[in-house]
């Protein structure tokens, strides 16, 4: 978010499709007919995000779950599993020993929707003009490692990487490095708007009101090569300002699918059959929530500060008061099921205990209540996140160590804002990039780190993550990447709370709903088809 400024819903991570039949939906695809999505995502242009649907700014997961159908990337991710196989290309790999020089051809025949035709020069353009814009909430940290891209034909590429990455096949499913029209998107400036020049199996229509998306309309894009076999030939995406009015649409059929956010309650609904028809499936999600401390700001700069706080924060009451078990309580950035994952924060602070937290800011010699100012976004995060927050509060407030306050800021404000610096304490989300563990550290670490954090730690910058960027059998990493979570455990520069659980709800005529979100849970609206009852 996740991938990203890839942020979690309102339901611990929930990627719910619930799908209907359609009334009065117009007739679309081979399967049947339009199937319409619902969702709560905010698409919108802002004044420091005017490009919500270029690669080169967009990095949450509204965005690119709309670009994940409408462009291609060399790579992606397959139907089920973690390991990259060609989309634009038709093979790639590392030629080096080192993983420092990735070479791909590309398919032959490839074009744009607009019907230009697509070339190694409109991949080199692509990735250069990511790093060129160099977007402060954009995905340029994705493609940091590239040194130089090369075309010496119309159907190669040739990317020289400046240190080894056994993760850049990996980066290269994400739209960061989707391939965009040259002749179309300025080389050093955003494509403003909503429009788009894609070569994926969707071609994308915008509508918008006030600077914000109202639909998308997805239609099988006839100049599309590939191996992706759209089930349906148009899909419809519409935006809703909440949840209970998603809800009713649904109800009404007036919607096909579901995706993201329902609240806990709406969970419990469809699971107890409340919708006609509707099957609800849940699985491990790969989507976290944690907070973030600026380590530069007076209240939490002194580690046993942050230290005390995870001493007190009882996430199982979280996930049991607030949401509903619809989530597990997360004990390490890299969740559960993820390789290399340990529950590092469990180890070093083990269940709340407020006595330990006072021994910890005594020895410190902090006296009196710390004061922590607690900011969140419910307009991105939705309503279940002010309470969270108001369960994290009192929880802070009742071991008589912390006195805190609470603000909710519009979203459009909050991440410009995080950036600079402005919060002490704030709740933030992660979708996976791609499902690999370095991608639930490296974002966060370093000069460039997504969250514009202060916090550094040579032993993670300088040695572990590019020691396990040269492992190419990723379980052989394992040990590198436990080493830094026992290491982010006790600087606490962040606080994992939960991880995600992920539903998806269906009704009895749709098909592909079991591949319809992908292992970095990007949704795959070309899985989608209507078939027959069972």
């Amino acid at each position: 978010m996740k991938r990203k400024t890839m942020v979690l819903p309102a339901v611990a991570g929930l990627l719910a499709s619930v799908l209907t039949a359609c009334a009065g939906s117009d007739d679309g695809g081979s399967g049947g007919g339009t199937i319409v999505v619902g969702t709560t995502d905010r698409i919108e242009a802002t004044a420091d995000g005017p490009a919500p649907l270029d690669p080169a700014q967009a990095y949450d997961v509204g965005s690119w779950a709309v670009m994940h159908n409408a462009f291609q990337t060399l790579m992606r991710l397959p139907r089920s599993g973690t390991d990259p196989v060609p989309d634009a290309a038709e093979r790639c790999g590392f030629v080096d020993r080192r993983s420092e020089q990735y070479r791909c051809t590309l398919r032959a025949g490839l074009k744009f929707a607009n019907g230009h035709e697509l070339t190694s020069a409109d991949v080199k353009f692509s990735l250069d003009r990511v790093r060129a814009i160099h977007h402060e909430n954009g995905p340029v940290e994705l493609l940091s490692s590239i040194d130089k891209v090369e075309a010496p034909s119309p159907r190669e590429v040739v990317i020289h990487l400046s240190t080894p990455d056994a993760t850049f096949p990996s980066k290269l499913t994400t739209p960061a490095a989707a391939i965009v029209d040259s002749e179309t998107y300025g080389k050093k400036s955003l494509y403003k708007g909503f429009a788009s020049a894609g070569s994926g199996p969707y071609t994308m229509e915008a509508e918008d009101s006030g600077d914000r998306v109202t639909k998308l309309v997805f239609e099988k894009n006839p100049n599309y090569q590939g191996k992706l076999n759209p089930q349906t030939d148009k899909i419809e995406m519409r935006y809703f300002d909440d949840a209970a009015e998603m809800e009713k649409a649904l109800a009404d059929g007036d919607i096909d699918v579901v995706n993201r956010e329902f609240a806990p309650e709406q969970i419990e609904k469809l699971e107890a059959g409340e919708v006609d028809g509707v099957r609800v499936f849940e699985s491990s999600g790969q989507a976290i929530r944690y907070l973030v401390f600026n380590t530069e700001a007076p209240a939490v700069k002194e580690k046993a500060v942050r230290q005390a706080i995870a001493h007190v924060v009882n996430r199982q009451a979280l996930m049991r008061d607030v949401y509903k078990r619809t989530g597990e309580p997360l004990y390490s950035l890299i969740p559960t099921g993820t390789t290399a994952h340990i529950n590092s924060f469990h180890n070093a602070y083990g269940d709340p205990d407020v006595e330990k937290a006072a021994q910890i800011l005594r020895a410190a010699g902090i006296q009196g209540k710390v004061k922590l100012p607690l900011t969140y976004s419910t307009e991105k995060y939705g309503p279940e996140t002010a309470k969270e927050f108001t369960a994290l509060s009192k929880q802070l407030n009742a071991s008589g160590l912390f006195t805190t306050t609470l603000k909710d800021v519009k979203w459009s404000d909050f991440r410009p804002a995080a950036a600079r610096g402005e919060f002490v304490v704030y709740g933030m989300g992660w979708f996976p990039d791609f499902p690999d563990p370095d991608n639930y550290i490296a974002p966060f670490i370093g000069d460039n780190n997504f969250l514009k954090s202060p916090y550094r730690n040579a032993t993670i910058e300088d040695r572990l993550i590019p020691s396990t960027r040269q492992v190419g059998q990723r379980a052989m990493a394992t040990r590198d990447f436990q080493r830094i979570q026992d290491i982010i455990a006790d600087d606490v520069p962040v606080l994992p709370l939960w991880q995600a659980k992920q539903y998806v709800a269906a009704r009895e005529d749709i098909t592909g709903t079991e591949y319809a979100v992908d292992s970095s849970a990007m949704l795959q609206l070309w899985e989608l088809g209507r078939g027959t009852k069972d």
